[in-house]
Parts: C-alpha cells; sequence; structure tokens
C-alpha cells in the first residue's frame, strides 16, 4: 500500500476512471456534477493515487481555499475499502496540506465515514447538508507541525 502523487496525464486519467467507478456509477453523481475545473495538474489542486498490490485502487486531492486545505474526491474502489486505505490517502493529502505550510484542513465528508474521519482526528463542524443528493457533513481538523 502506498500512495503516489499524480504528475502525469496518465495517472490523472486513472484517478478519473476510480472516481467515475465510485461516485458515479456506485453511487450516482451526475458525470457532469463529478468533475470540474481543478480535475487538471496545473498546480490549484494536487491529485493522488493509492496503491494496493501495485494496482490503483483509490484518490483523493487536496485544493487550497482560503487559509484550508481542502480534502476532495476521496474514494476507493469497492473491494478494496477493507485494507486500511483510506487512512493513506487521508495522511497523504494531510502531508501535501503541511508541505504548503496549511496548518488546517477541512472536507465534505458523507455522513456514513463520519466514524472513519472522526478517528483519523477530524471534528465535525456543521449540520448534515445535501451535496450531489448524498448526506454530508463539514469537518475540519488542525494539522501539528
Amino acid at each position: 500500500m502506498n500512495a503516489k502523487r499524480i504528475t502525469i496525464d496518465e495517472d490523472l486519467r486513472k484517478a478519473f476512471h476510480i472516481r467515475k467507478e465510485v461516485f458515479v456509477k456506485e453511487q450516482g453523481v451526475l458525470l457532469e456534477d463529478e468533475f470540474d475545473e481543478f480535475d487538471q495538474l496545473n498546480g490549484q489542486c494536487e491529485h493522488i493515487l493509492v496503491y494496493y498490490e501495485e494496482q490503483p485502487v483509490g484518490t483523493g486531492r487536496v485544493r487550497w481555499v482560503d487559509e484550508f486545505g481542502k480534502l476532495e474526491r476521496i474514494c476507493i474502489l469497492e473491494h478494496y475499502r477493507k485494507f486500511g486505505l483510506g487512512k493513506v490517502i487521508i495522511t497523504a493529502l494531510e502531508e501535501i496540506a503541511q508541505e504548503r505550510g496549511t496548518t488546517q484542513v477541512k472536507l465534505h465528508g458523507q455522513t456514513q465515514a463520519q466514524g472513519f474521519y472522526k478517528k483519523l482526528g477530524y471534528q465535525t463542524s456543521s449540520s448534515v447538508f445535501i451535496e450531489d443528493g448524498i448526506p454530508h457533513l463539514l469537518m475540519t481538523k488542525e494539522l501539528l507541525h
């Protein structure tokens, strides 16, 4: 298990494939809502792939919004969700945020993942809201330097 920063278009396409499988096919998010202007390799955000047995099976990105690193598009292919890869993704994204000098991160976590994020030190900072037809919560965390 390891996480790798995406620096080439071929890897970005692998991340898009994973996101399409999870968010569009599995969760019913509209294709046009899943992909946005930050889905490119231009420095507005950084994308990662997480590998299991040398296969890319998960992804996420961190984008800088005000003073926060905003963790987004975090997902793992269904068959690989039992191997602790979510923590690998979050840790890698937090490390990237820290490298940029960010001391706070936030994310819009699906309500079913609230316990997972709490175990990683995130605090719930909002009531439930709907994003792409799915209940979410704003969650935040202070990063230690």
